[in-house]
């Protein structure tokens, strides 16, 4: 009946039903609501705080429950309320008792977890442990090592010590021995030397009357020598003077091998001069045909050849336009009949730009006729100074003697052959000027004289007197460059990849098509550069990896070659700023 009094009205009321079990107190809790109430002054009187107030409501609720009609009913629900608050108790007794529980299991995980640190820690700490005995131990091993090391230099340097002791100790010996030898071998002679002394001072007397002796024999010797001698010279010039025949044959002989020795060295001289004259190459000929005595000993299966050989095409392998092509056909025709005729050879110049084929076709030109050919440079005859007199004529001497007749090809002519009154020349080359001058003032049935210049105009106007026949080798033409572009793609590449013997293939691509763009992309080019462009494209397949020319190789090497080509025509815009177009040179 707490609620008659105001007391637990509520879910929290305690006084009813079984009392909870208390915790277990921790030693020493007892006593300590004594201890904090002593720690208070007690009052004078126990009921002096006591409240009335609540008896009396409960008082006058226990009335007014009497008189009421729901006093049964008020009693059963108090009863109820008296077992909903011990469920609660019990529910939260029960609930207690799982907290206690799970403390304790908490304080079970927290007992684990503690011994699995410990675990982990002294775990972790013998690894230390492990690892510091482990790195003791290294050092301890590497400390022996080191004193292992410190053990072997140290026996290592005593050893060495002991081999240069023993060293030094050999060499002392060695050279105390060779101190006593030289000691003993020094009283040795100086032993022999007193014993030869005194037997030279016992056998004075004996020694110096052999001496006299002996020279008072050889100046005997030598006088009777001499008058033997000179008898023997006396009577012979006596009796060689007195026979009058003898003197005369004596004299002529003589007469006749000075005679003999001076004829022999001027025909010695003048036989060495024919046979160079004959066999021999001029030293101002760079190449020639013409067959030598000494090339037929080399090589005599090749001269056969060339002896065998028929007279080719004058314009085989060579491209020109095709009125120019005329023109130097009708030259080829009229030079082979001149040899046949045995008439007088015309002298020709070849001028135009490098690389156009006039040294190709003078060659062509000599083996069309059935001729010999020889090339020489202008630029070798200004450094032979005074000589070069002397080699001009050579080189006209030896051009005379063919029996064949000789195309006598002078490239880079104008490299002599300048003006005499405006260019500044030497003497000597000036000399070497009318000496070929005077070789060329008439026409000759043994040679043909055939010029090549890129500057004609510095020629001297004694050698444009000269000249029957001038032709100009222009640059080739579309037409042209795409006959030289097909002629040596054939000859570098294409012969090369059919036959199979070099290591070089091309890939497949229109050559005829590739061909025609080329020759449009060349223009301004000469028949060398396109003769390079090809050797070109052959290189660059043998640098290669698989050796195989391809489309994009051939328009590489093009453009390469292209720009070259701009590029040396700037130098000649450069060198001659004041003409409209490139020189000749």
């Amino acid at each position: 009946m707490s609620w008659l009094f105001g007391i637990n009205k509520g879910p929290k009321g305690e006084g009813a039903g079984l009392p909870l079990p208390l915790p277990p107190t921790q030693p020493g809790a007892e006593g300590g609501g004594d201890r904090g109430a002593g720690d208070r002054p007690a009052p004078k009187d126990k009921w002096s705080n006591f409240d009335p107030t609540g008896l009396e409501r409960a008082a006058k609720a226990a009335r007014e429950l009497e008189h009421s009609r729901h006093a049964k009913e008020a009693l059963s629900l108090a009863q109820m309320q008296e077992q909903t608050l011990q469920l609660e108790q019990q529910s939260k007794l029960k609930e207690y008792e799982a907290a206690v529980e799970q403390l304790k299991s908490e304080q079970i995980r927290v007992q684990a977890e503690e011994r699995r640190k410990t675990l982990n820690e002294e775990t972790r700490q013998h690894q230390a442990r492990a690892q510091y005995q482990d790195k003791l131990a290294r050092q301890r091993y590497d400390d022996q090592l080191r004193q292992q090391q410190l053990l072997n230099e140290e026996n290592l340097r005593k050893q060495e010590e002991s081999v240069q002791k023993q060293e030094a100790i050999r060499r002392a010996t060695v050279e105390r021995e060779m101190e006593l030898r030289h000691k003993n071998e020094m009283l040795r002679v100086e032993a022999e030397a007193r014993a030869r002394a005194k037997a030279d001072r016992e056998n004075a007397d004996i020694i110096r009357e052999q001496i006299r002796l002996k020279a008072a024999e050889h100046r005997q010797t030598i006088l009777e020598s001499i008058r033997t001698a000179g008898t023997l010279f006396g009577e012979g010039f006596r009796t060689f003077v007195t026979d009058w025949d003898k003197v005369t044959a004596t004299v002529a002989g003589l007469t006749l091998l000075a005679i003999g020795v001076y004829s022999a060295k001027n025909a010695t001289a003048v036989a060495g001069r024919y046979i160079e004259a004959r066999l021999g190459k001029p030293s101002l000929v760079r190449e020639t045909s013409r067959i030598t005595v000494l090339e037929a000993l080399k090589h005599p299966v090749q001269v056969s050849r060339r002896i065998l050989s028929k007279p080719q095409d004058a314009l085989e392998g060579v491209v020109l336009s095709p009125k120019l092509e005329e023109r130097v056909r009708d030259i080829a025709i009229a030079t082979r009949n001149t040899k046949k005729n045995g008439s007088l050879y015309r002298n020709i110049l070849m001028y135009g730009p490098p690389g156009t084929g006039k040294t190709l076709f003078a060659k062509k030109l000599a083996l069309h006729s059935g001729m010999d050919y020889a090339v020489m440079t202008g630029g070798d005859v200004a450094p032979m100074g005074r000589e070069g007199v002397t080699a001009m004529h050579k080189v006209f001497d030896w051009a005379s003697t063919s029996r064949r007749g000789l195309l006598l090809f002078v490239d880079e002519a104008d490299a002599f052959l300048r003006k005499r009154a405006t260019e500044k020349i030497s003497e000597d080359l000036r000399a070497t000027l009318n000496a070929f001058l005077h070789r060329t003032g008439q026409h000759s049935s043994k040679f043909m004289l055939v010029l090549a210049s890129n500057q004609p105009e510095q020629f001297d106007w004694a050698i444009n007197d000269r000249i029957d026949e001038m032709v100009n080798f222009a640059l080739p033409q579309l037409e042209e460059r795409e006959r030289l572009v097909r002629l040596y793609f054939d000859k570098h590449i294409l012969k090369p990849a059919t036959e199979g013997k070099q290591r070089l293939k091309l890939a497949q691509f229109d050559y005829g098509k590739k061909c025609s763009e080329i020759a449009q992309l060349t223009e301004g080019m000469s028949g060398r550069e396109i003769a390079q462009l090809a050797v070109a494209w052959q290189a660059m397949a043998y640098a290669s990896e698989d050796g195989v020319l391809t489309e994009a190789m051939v328009d590489a090497r093009v453009k390469d070659a292209i720009q070259q080509h701009q590029q040396k025509m700037e130098w000649l815009r450069t060198e001659h700023p004041t003409d409209g177009t490139p020189r000749l040179s």
